[in-house]
């Protein structure tokens, strides 16, 4: 059943160590107030850093699925995220191909999908930021 929170503000934010390296993935969703109401990360192994800016987005987009059918706004660091999925610019790497067809397919479960480019400093960036970055350091760590 989908809650409905209305429009949801979504920031996210991927990292790797090595590019390729150990990759994660994390993101912040708010409310149209700016309440927080959830957050998550995940590891997704050896990647780029450009593929795990599309997994936060995919896992984002299918968390926010539970919350509403309404408007998203997606805010990332990531210019070539932004600038790919909004059509700007050509996505020529097939794994981001992939990503980015995926990424579309979710955003058409939705009333409207926006997508911004944030600067890193953004606090909400930070935040997604450090999510990726407490994942990769349990990884290592271990």
């Amino acid at each position: 059943m989908t809650e409905d929170y209305g429009e949801l503000r979504i920031y996210t934010d991927g990292a790797s160590r090595g590019n390729p390296g150990d990759a994660a993935w994390g993101y912040v969703i708010l409310d149209e107030s700016e309440n927080p109401v959830t957050q998550q990360s995940g590891y997704i192994g050896h990647s780029t850093n450009n593929q795990a800016e599309y997994f936060a987005v995919i896992r984002a987009l299918q968390r926010a699925k539970d919350l509403t059918r309404g408007e998203v706004r997606i805010h990332s660091d990531s210019q070539l995220l932004v600038n790919q999925v909004t059509g700007a610019w050509k996505v020529k790497d097939n794994e981001l191909r992939r990503l980015h067809s995926r990424v579309k397919s979710l955003a058409d479960q939705f009333k409207r999908v926006g997508f911004t480019h944030l600067p890193r400093e953004n606090p909400n960036i930070s935040e997604a930021d450090s999510l990726c970055n407490t994942r990769l350091d349990e990884i290592t760590d271990n």
